[in-house]
């Protein structure tokens, strides 16, 4: 990988980041401003659910920054588009759909396998 597609998927990785954090900040403050006094049993309950489902995403949310912040990091050590497993190069789309990736195709497909057998027992 050269100097420019490093340089290319750091600033995707540090949008990916900033768009996350944006969406973060609007949710906090959107639950902020709802009012919790539903005199409606279901429309209280309708809205603990949406909150928990919203509160989840984030979670999910907050575990894909500490991802991004790895791989940034992974790019100022020169490891970054590596595999982590074989130590072949990742393919350039499989970076560019899932900048985040760590393994290759082949070693994200073994691993998906025993997963599964292991699943399975």
């Amino acid at each position: 990988m050269n100097d420019r597609q490093r340089e290319y998927f750091k600033n995707k990785l540090l949008a990916w980041k900033d768009d996350i954090l944006k969406e973060s900040k609007e949710t906090l403050a959107a639950l902020q401003e709802e009012s919790q006094n539903h005199p409606d049993l279901a429309d209280r309950a309708s809205s603990e659910t949406d909150r928990s489902i919203e509160l989840r995403a984030r979670d999910r949310q907050r575990k894909l920054i500490s991802k991004i912040d790895a791989a940034l990091e992974r790019i100022s050590e020169g490891t970054y588009g590596y595999c982590e497993e074989t130590g072949e190069p990742i393919a350039l789309r499989r970076l560019e759909a899932r900048p985040i990736a760590t393994l290759s195709i082949e070693a994200q497909e073994a691993h998906e396998r025993r997963e599964k057998v292991y699943r399975d027992d």
